[in-house]
This record gives structure tokens, sequence and C-alpha cells, in this order.
């Protein structure tokens, strides 16, 4: 008898667990397992569930606990809630800053970089040091997975829906769904985005854009002459170029003819007077890597950088008198993840923050712009590994990266399957200044001659590979190379602010932005 009212009482916990999540999370992915769920919970007998079967359930019911079902604390309110907004419409400006991918350990990275090598903080963290935003963890999950894509992390705050991976704002039934930058647009506001990728990729295009395919890139530059809004600056020339698009459009001159100021490099961007709307399409695909940018002359005379682009729309869109929207984007810092590039990682994310220095000083002195920084998923989770006595060369073996000159994309891209180990010896040292061994070398020619198999299959690829033989002089080793499920960090100030919580829901964010700035009648327009 007493077995049996165990097992009552387990399957009780169990369905409680499973109820909290739905009620909490109706359109999550939770959504997705729950009838798994119920074909278990109608095969099972009346004995008391397996272990095993517990375990899973369990499992499930402790994340619905974690992240439907928060309370508040002594300390204050723990999840986000909009309906708390204390004064809606006082943000006139909203500026929206994601560093595309960034696991925990790359703004660790970032910052411990910074203090060992320039004596600061970076401007991230320190506000959490000093006490200046409202910050917490944020739960990214897409509709159909708890590992999130840019495209549905984005259209999480472009349009308050979580949609599946790869398809922006729309449901699978096809309903577009409105989006942030339409609403502002159409409430007068001035909208902007401003990335280091293509500026037709799935982060900007999430703040503005509706599309079954992320990839139809083409489409997506089609999209945004349509919706005229009044800055795009990133890379990406090629999605607007007729000599590259798969119908010759030239939709470089159908801006013109909107009236676009149309810049293709470092100098158009430069002699802009800030006036009307502007197209910036500054390479053909994404923009460099920072550490490649700093060491390629050409680059340097061609293509703008994140911080520049920043202070160029902010001055554009600040004419707006009713006010703006600004999305900005460090995208590549999840493209060094997904390489597991350490190198590239780093400078990108100091890039970014430097990006939160010229927000932040813009936004100094004045009490109508509500900043939000934050990730859309982390990447490969990087981290700083111990290494030696007392871990002892932790420290010098990530000084390492401060003297790193090129990206492991860089090594790559002159390397192949007929590369000798010497020729990667010296490719790898002019990059990293300093040697790798042979036996290193020889594996890396093994992996570009598709002939290397590592135990966790993915990391085979060259790129992973040089990223593992990397690791054993820099002490930083990464999980994988692809997105994970990680809670991301979400800090805001300003206007509306006030309502981040400890833990917040991704699309939340729409409704934060929307609330605060006032323009809910035009969510339905």
């Amino acid at each position: 008898m007493r077995r049996r009212r165990r097992g009552r009482d387990l399957w009780a916990l169990r369905w409680f667990s499973y109820c909290a999540f739905s009620f909490s999370h109706p359109s999550s992915p939770a959504s997705v397992v729950s009838d798994t769920y119920h074909d278990r919970l109608a095969a099972a007998s009346d004995d008391a569930p397996s272990r095993r079967d517990f375990l899973k359930t369990g499992a499930l019911g402790a994340l619905a606990l974690g992240t439907g079902g928060m309370a508040g604390t002594a300390r204050g309110q723990a999840r986000t809630d909009v309906s708390n907004v204390e004064a809606p419409g006082d943000a006139k400006n909203v500026i929206f800053l994601v560093s595309d991918g960034m696991s925990a350990g790359t703004l660790t990275m970032a910052d411990l970089h910074l203090r060992r090598h320039e004596g600061r903080r970076s401007n991230w963290l320190r506000l959490y040091e000093e006490g200046r935003v409202r910050h917490g963890l944020m739960d990214m999950a897409a509709a159909n997975s708890v590992v999130t894509g840019s495209a549905a992390g984005a259209s999480s705050w472009g349009s308050g829906h979580r949609v599946f991976n790869e398809t922006l704002n729309m449901s699978q039934d096809g309903e577009k769904y409105r989006t942030i930058l339409e609403i502002f647009r159409d409430a007068g506001r001035g909208t902007g985005l401003v990335t280091t990728t293509r500026i037709t990729h799935a982060t900007p295009a999430g703040f503005g854009i509706n599309m079954p395919e992320r990839w139809s890139e083409d489409k997506i530059a089609e999209q945004y002459l349509e919706r005229e809004y009044d800055v795009l600056m990133g890379g990406g020339a090629r999605h607007f170029d007729p000599d590259h698009r798969g119908d010759g459009t030239d939709l470089h001159q159908h801006f013109a003819d909107k009236g676009y100021t149309v810049a293709r490099s470092k100098q158009d961007l430069s002699y802009w007077g800030h006036d009307g709307a502007f197209l910036g399409t500054f390479y053909d695909t994404h923009l460099p890597y920072v550490l490649d940018h700093q060491n390629i002359p050409s680059h340097q005379q061609q293509v703008p950088r994140l911080p520049d682009m920043t202070d160029a729309a902010l001055q554009r869109l600040d004419r707006n008198d009713d006010g703006f929207l600004l999305q900005i984007e460090g995208g590549r810092v999840d493209h060094a993840a997904h390489e597991d590039d350490t190198g590239g990682l780093i400078y990108d994310q100091i890039e970014f923050d430097r990006a939160i220095g010229r927000v932040l000083e813009f936004v100094e002195g004045r009490d109508d712009t509500l900043v939000i920084i934050t990730t859309d998923h982390g990447n490969a989770n990087p981290g700083i590994n111990a290494a030696g006595d007392r871990y002892n060369q932790s420290n010098p073996m990530f000084d390492r990266v401060a003297d790193f000159q090129y990206t492991n994309s860089w090594i790559l891209s002159e390397l192949d399957a007929n590369s000798t180990y010497r020729q990667i010896q010296d490719r790898v040292e002019e990059a990293w200044q300093f040697p790798i061994r042979r036996d290193e070398a020889e594996l890396l020619q093994d992996a570009l001659r598709g002939e290397y198999r590592a135990a966790y299959r993915e990391k085979s690829a060259p790129d992973l590979l040089l990223g593992a033989i990397q690791a054993n002089y820099t002490s930083v080793n990464w999980l994988g190379g692809d997105h994970t499920s990680d809670y991301v960090q979400l800090a805001a100030l300003g206007p509306g602010s006030e309502v981040i919580g400890s833990f917040t829901r991704n699309t939340d964010l729409f409704d934060l932005m929307v609330e605060s700035a006032g323009v809910r009648e035009y969510a339905s327009g």
C-alpha cells in the first residue's frame, strides 16, 4: 500500500511539473514534448514509475519551475513583467545591442584580456560593477528547440513570437508577424540596423523582415527596399549587386532612386552628412574579422569598423524629433565561435564592447533612451582552462592571444589538401607568433585531406581541429562548434529597464520596447 501511494505521489509531482510548464510557456518548446509525455502517461501501469521515467519527467518539471514558475523574491521581482513599466512612452529612443553567439566564457575572456592588456574593464561588465543596469538571465528558446538559431532569436525580439529555427517573423502556417521596425517606422520614429555581418543576415533581418527561410537573402534585400527603413549598414553587397544577384537586379540603384545615400566604402561613410536615408554595404559578404582588419591595409582603407558605424547611425537617427529604434550587432563573434577561433572571438567581442562604449557616451546625461545589451544564444562555450602546477600557466598561455596577428580563418584560407606540414607550420606561426609541433601540423594536414576523425565527429573539421591545436598553447578550449542552449546575459538601462528581473523570456523584450516607447497602438496595424 505504501509503495502504491508513493507511486501516486510521484505521478502527481510529474503531472504538476508538466502543467506548470505548459501554463507558463503555452507556445514554448515544452509543447513539442507534450505528446510524448501523454503517450507515456497513457501507457503507464498502476505501479510506481521507474526511476528512469521519473528522472526524465522530473528534469522537465525542474526546467518548468526554473523558466516558467519563478516567483518574486524578498529582493524584488525575479521575472521580467512588462506590465510594471513605470512610465510607458518615456523611452523616446531604443538602442538594442546584440553580441551574436556570445557564451558566458566569451564575455569573461574579453573582459580579462582588456584588464590584462589595456588596464580597464569591459564596458559591459563595468556596468555591472557600477550597478548602472538591471541584469539577469534570459531564456532564448525557439518554438521548436531549446537550442536557438539567430533568426528565431532575433524574431523573438522582433515580433514577440517564438518561431521555428531558420524562420524570420513568420508562423509555420505562413502568418506574418508585424515587426518592431515596422511599428517604430509607422509611429514616425527613426529606424536603423548596423551589423558586422551581411545586412541581409538573420539578426538584423529579425528586427524588420518576414521571410519563411532566413537564407533567402536576395529577397530580404528586396524587402528592405519595400519597407524603407532609414539606416542600413553592414556587409552583404552581393545581395544588392546585379552581377551577383540571380535576377540581375541592381538594388543599389533602386535604393538610390528612392533617395538613399548608397555607400560602398569607409570613405563614402565619412563623406555622408548624416541626412536622409542611408544604405551602406561595405563588403561583398560579412565584414572582415577585427583581428584581420587591423593587420591588412586594404581592409583598413576600405571597411569601416563597428564603433564608427554606430556613431554615424546615432548621429543620423538622433535628428528625428520623435525618436528612433536602432539595432547594433557584433555578428562575427558568432562566426569565430563556430570556427573555435580564440583570436577572432576575443577581438570581435572587444569591438562590440567598444560599440557599447559609444552608445553609453550617447546616452550620458539623457533620460529618454532605453538601452538593451544581450546575445541571442551561446556558441561553442569557450573558456580558459586550468594549465600547469596550481594552474600557474593559465595566465601566460592566455596572454599569447595578445600577440595574434591573424585569425584561424586567415590561416586556413591559404591551405588545402596539398599543403605540406611545413607550409602549415609557417602559416600558423605568422598568424599566432609562435610555432606548432610537426605532429600537430600533420594532424591538420590529415583534416584538410578529409582523413582525420575525432571521437566527437564534429571536431574532425579542419577549423575545429585548428582550434583544438590552438588550445594547447592558449589554454582556451571549446565545447564544440555550434549553438548551445545556455540562458544568456541580459542587461538594460534607461526608461523601462526597471522591469528587468533576474529571469526573462526572450519575447518579453518585444513588449518591453513597445510599452517603453509608447507605440503599442501601431503593433497591430
